[in-house]
């Protein structure tokens, strides 16, 4: 079989399987992001989230967070208030701890190329800690992520151990974040479909396809804020907030076996 063919059973296996995640559907803000994605011949989505706030209580052995040994409290897409913060507190028995998790999206593309483009849009839209990963049978992962997260201890032994001033600001700064990672993805799914709008016109050109892709390797060298022409709209024509992403990051190609 050969690649091409292979990648097709792939995902008609995978978009047939059943939503194995706690909510059992696509989060909304990226319902269409992912049908776009999925409707592509090069492309198919294996997991992703909008983004959201979690309230997880961790038991009492350490501090690091294990999401699937901790009970979750509390867990929204959405904007938190202080009053649902409190009461989900009131159920904590062990370390509760407040997070902000970032958009995540994982694209399995059905070649290198496909995922370099990819990878260009996720870099240019805000996510700087995005990657490419190349199993040793083929399959092309692009992971999609940033690192403007948020991940505070609030109780010890089910025990507050912060003031609700403080609960309180902390959500402001997580409420923030939230709404900056959607204008990223509103970003993300801008530039990708004139991103692709592009590719469809260079296949019809091979010599200007041939040039794109030598420039790839070398893009990062050159002032990406190009890269999206267009496509940014006045409102999110704006730098993403500062966070510790690397500006200049490169496409990391890490050999697994999946």
């Amino acid at each position: 079989m050969d690649r091409i063919a292979e990648f097709r059973k792939w995902k008609v296996q995978c978009l047939s399987k059943a939503d194995l995640s706690r909510k059992g559907s696509v989060d909304e803000d990226v319902v269409e992001l992912v049908r776009f994605l999925n409707m592509q011949d090069q492309f198919f989505t294996t997991s992703s989230c909008a983004g959201r706030i979690l309230l997880l209580d961790g038991g009492i052995n350490g501090f690091e967070v294990q999401k699937q040994n901790c009970c979750w409290l509390l867990v929204t897409h959405k904007p938190c208030i202080k009053d649902d913060v409190i009461v989900a507190l009131k159920k904590a028995n062990g370390d509760a701890t407040l997070k902000f998790e970032p958009f995540v999206l994982h694209v399995q593309c059905r070649q290198l190329q496909d995922a370099q483009i990819l990878h260009s849009v996720a870099i240019d839209s805000g996510f700087r800690n995005s990657g490419i990963t190349v199993g040793k049978r083929g399959k092309t992962m692009l992971a999609v992520r940033s690192t403007h997260g948020l991940e505070v201890p609030l109780s010890h032994k089910g025990k507050l151990m912060v003031t609700e001033e403080y609960i309180d600001f902390l959500l402001n700064v997580a409420n923030q974040k939230m709404e900056e990672n959607k204008k990223r993805i509103e970003r993300f799914y801008n530039c990708l479909q004139h991103a692709l709008e592009r590719e469809s016109m260079t296949n019809l050109h091979p010599k200007i396809k041939e040039k794109n892709n030598s420039s790839y390797t070398h893009k990062k060298q050159r002032n990406q804020e190009k890269a999206c022409g267009q496509c940014i709209t006045k409102e999110n024509d704006k730098e993403p907030e500062n966070d510790d992403d690397d500006l200049g990051i490169n496409i990391t190609i890490f050999p697994e076996d999946y």
